[in-house]
């Protein structure tokens, strides 16, 4: 009985290292996101974009309806590469709740997006990505626009 015991332990320390391991670079992959905006590198940017990515906004305002936009992922990829040197873009994650399955993930990070250090609006970004031999993919953003 106390191997059988023994053994149910090892797997499941390995399956939770494993997972932990898995959201580590899940939120590796998200964090290139946002690192490629405070630098205005498209190109890093797309290192962790599939590159038939979908981008999605939902804007809310108090009172009014929400607005639903979709974007070409080529258009968010452009406007990063042509921020003006003086401005600086920062999105600050306030946390992360990820769920995998296998080769799928979902990730749910609310955040705060701030334009030369004033706060331009939150919401939450949700991320689904795929795992593939190499790393993990973004093939999918969607967030809501608050201000």
């Amino acid at each position: 009985m106390k191997n059988v015991f023994f053994i149910f332990l090892i797997l499941n320390l390995n399956y939770s290292f494993g997972q932990a391991n898995q959201e580590i670079q899940i939120k590796n992959t998200i964090n290139i996101v946002f690192e490629a905006m405070k630098l205005s590198d498209s190109t890093l940017l797309k290192t962790v974009l599939d590159p038939e990515c979908t981008l999605q906004t939902v804007g809310i305002k108090a009172g009014q309806p929400s607005v639903y936009k979709k974007d070409k992922i080529q258009n968010f990829i452009t406007s990063i590469g042509t921020v003006r040197p003086n401005t600086t873009l920062e999105e600050r994650l306030l946390s992360y709740q990820i769920n995998i399955d296998e080769a799928l993930a979902v990730a749910w990070t609310p955040y705060e997006f701030y334009i030369n250090g004033k706060l331009s609006h939150f919401g939450t970004n949700v991320f689904t990505l795929i795992k593939t031999d190499t790393s993990w993919k973004i093939v999918s953003i969607i967030d809501t626009r608050k201000k």
